[in-house]
């Protein structure tokens, strides 16, 4: 029950059961966070696959963003929109929670989503088609980890709500657990004598942590608006990341 607490949460793909998996089961759920993204990677993988045969790489890229975007059903897009609307409030932390629980997308949203989206197409254009099968894999694990990394490690902002039940069930054990697990994929995927996996992950981290303080700054702690911005940012990172280290041979 806490995998489909856990699947329920981060994607809108219904499975059988899931929709018992309660508030109750959410809060224990996050050490399956890598878990779920290794399935979505493995979707997108696939659909990579199979789209390259019929279609032109640039626009195979456009349609697994398309693809990614419907599998998590818009979650931490929306989520960064929102965080996007927070951060240009100049005023108190109460105005900034409230824009950020404002269904209607900001012009500060709406600018950041369509930056976001444009620089994670043009680095998924340019990742090798060698090894992007391994990163449409990898790269969901370890956004997925980050945000189990932000539940654990900073307060939660709201005084309720699903993130307060996440934050709640969320400890040291979840937190070892999701990242063996992470490890474990890095591992597979990136031999660990190249260390390129490790180098990724431990320069993803360093930007979660960076990225964390800030909002715990901003907002006196973290909301779930929060955590879908680090894990959209950790997507369009690791991309980037693994560009930079194509050339210096440790990939």
């Amino acid at each position: 029950m806490k995998f489909l607490a856990a699947w329920q949460f981060l994607t809108s793909i219904p499975l059988p059961g899931s929709r018992g998996a309660g508030p109750e089961k959410l809060g224990q759920s996050a050490v399956y966070f890598p878990v779920v993204g290794l399935i979505i990677g493995g979707i997108l993988a696939g659909i990579y696959w199979l789209l390259g045969f019929i279609l032109p790489p640039a626009l195979v890229n456009a349609l697994l963003i398309v693809f990614l975007v419907a599998i998590t059903g818009a979650l931490h897009l929306d989520g960064f929109v929102d965080t996007c609307d927070g951060m240009s409030v100049q005023r108190n932390v109460e105005d900034r929670l409230r824009i950020m629980h404002d269904s209607r997308a900001g012009a500060f949203g709406i600018i950041g989503v369509v930056l976001l989206l444009l620089v994670k197409y043009a680095a998924l254009s340019n990742v090798p088609g060698s090894l992007m099968i391994a990163v449409l894999l990898f790269m969901p694990v370890v956004s997925r980890w980050t945000m189990v990394y932000a539940v654990f490690a900073y307060p939660y902002a709201r005084p309720s709500g699903l993130g307060r039940v996440l934050k709640e069930g969320t400890g040291w054990r979840s937190f070892t657990i999701a990242t063996m697990i992470t490890l474990c994929v890095v591992g597979a995927l990136f031999p660990l004598w190249h260390l390129s996996g490790l180098v990724i992950m431990a320069g993803i981290w360093i930007i979660t942590v960076v990225m964390a303080a800030v909002f715990k700054r901003r907002f006196a702690g973290l909301t779930g608006d929060n955590y879908g911005a680090i894990n959209e940012v950790a997507e369009v990172c690791t991309l980037i990341l693994v560009i930079l280290l194509v050339p210096t041979g440790l990939i």
